[in-house]
């Protein structure tokens, strides 16, 4: 607080693009090895309910662009989806993500299953690594809200027509064996990483595989009764409340500081506190663009500015960043905010153009924004190469999609993926639920 009042505010910001990184910098000779364990820890718990917030984001998001009469389904899949996460990334995913074992959660069979205990007081890494002080438990605990986070995004796409059982069974394996193989490509030091593809925060390891999972279940499971008609119209389904999927939208982009800003890995110096300012920053820079642009196109496009466009322009940027959100100047990440802006209001009649219905918009923001992000990170960070960045992104697409597609083909034949006919026109919330949200409105 004192720095702020003797700073003046331009000299902040214009001092910041020219913020050394931490990586440049020389680690702080008089931070104690507790210090570093507890700021480290610290910032991966913070971060961790800042992300775990998005999931509310994620609920209120969905539940305004669903039509009324499927409120409490999207609300019911929300909740169960996150629970789901948490056990299956604790029982399988975790240990199958970082396979070394070194700060992997202690269990049995080579610590695929992850049955034992978090230490109370410990080093997550080896003392030869960049971000050995931290507890296991904060970092498990971080690295679970991503992983919910990939999940979440596949609810939205499939609302209004998809079964609540066969999804919850879908995100067991997403979220149990999908996401954390992948993950372990890059994040886990597996080939990925060591082919130098780089993906700080997860445009790709996150946002496109639940893109991918999302698209795949849309093929599969078909639009929306009534959403094209013969004659190749697209009929608008208006959501339910505006108001609510405003609210998801900015609960969304307050969670990003945890999940871009807790991406640093590290708290304990000077150079790690200053890059994950220039996170908070990059990230809110991104963000602003796609909104913005988003605004002015619709303007142009339409006439009338689209606010649930703004509102997935504004996601769009945060996805776009998400990828490299250290490296760029505020400008820059503006610009590729801006970038996922775009995408979102050319992809979106695109897809309806394709007959793909995307109910809340995921695919454009998460899958197209997190392959443009990804290779955005070439145009910023000296160590990136498009070469690289080209092959991790196909690698985790055609890995996703072809074990979505086995998962969700499978569901289809023993289950079935998709309600009747007749309940899926009454509303999932009576039909799967025998609840409803409004029950003291007439439905849409």
């Amino acid at each position: 607080m004192k720095l702020i009042k003797t700073l003046p505010l331009a000299a902040a910001v214009a001092a910041l693009p020219t913020l050394g990184l931490a990586q440049d910098a020389t680690p702080g000779v008089d931070a104690s090895t507790d210090s570093i364990f507890i700021l480290n820890s610290l910032l991966f718990l913070v971060g961790g309910f800042l992300v775990f917030f998005m999931a509310a984001g994620f609920a209120m998001l969905e539940a305004g662009l669903v039509r009324s009469k499927n409120v409490a389904m999207q609300c019911t899949k929300n909740v169960a989806l996150f629970s789901l996460s948490a056990i299956f990334y604790y029982l399988i995913g975790y240990n199958l993500m970082y396979p070394l074992g070194t700060w992997a959660v202690d269990g049995v069979l080579s610590g695929v299953w992850g049955v034992g205990v978090l230490e109370a007081v410990g080093v997550a890494r080896d003392a030869a690594d960049d971000y050995s002080y931290a507890a296991t438990g904060s970092d498990f605990f971080f690295q679970l809200m991503f992983c919910a986070a990939t999940a979440s995004i596949v609810s939205g796409t499939l609302a209004e027509r998809v079964k609540l059982w066969p999804f919850l069974i879908f995100t067991i394996i997403l979220t149990g064996i999908i996401y954390p193989l992948q993950a372990s490509w890059k994040w886990g030091g597996g080939f990925l990483d060591a082919g130098g593809f780089l993906d700080f925060a997860g445009s790709t390891v996150v946002h496109s595989v639940g893109g991918w999972a999302a698209l795949t279940g849309a093929l599969i499971l078909g639009p929306r009764i009534g959403k094209y008609t013969k004659d190749g119209r697209v009929v608008p389904f208006p959501g339910s409340n505006l108001t609510l999927a405003t609210l998801g939208t900015f609960i969304l982009w307050l969670g990003w500081f945890g999940f871009n800003g807790g991406s640093q890995l590290a708290m304990g110096t000077v150079g790690d506190v200053a890059d994950i300012s220039r996170i908070f920053s990059n990230t809110n820079a991104a963000a602003a663009g796609g909104s913005i642009v988003a605004l002015i196109l619709t303007q142009v496009m339409y006439k009338k500015p689209d606010l649930t466009m703004v509102l997935n322009g504004a996601l769009a940027g945060l996805v776009s960043i998400t990828a490299e959100p250290l490296t760029p100047t505020l400008g820059a990440a503006t610009l590729i905010g801006g970038v996922g802006g775009v995408l979102v209001v050319f992809v979106v009649p695109l897809l309806d153009k394709l007959k793909i219905d995307d109910v809340v918009g995921a695919i454009p923001v998460h899958l197209c924004c997190g392959i443009w992000g990804t290779l955005a990170v070439a145009l910023t960070n000296p160590d990136a190469s498009f070469g690289a960045q080209i092959y991790g992104i196909v690698v985790v697409g055609i890995f996703t999609v072809v074990a979505s597609a086995v998962v969700w083909f499978i569901l289809n034949m023993v289950m079935g993926l998709r309600v009747s006919e007749e309940d899926e026109i009454n509303g999932l919330d009576k039909a799967e639920l025998g609840m409803e949200a409004y029950p003291e409105f007439s439905k849409l």
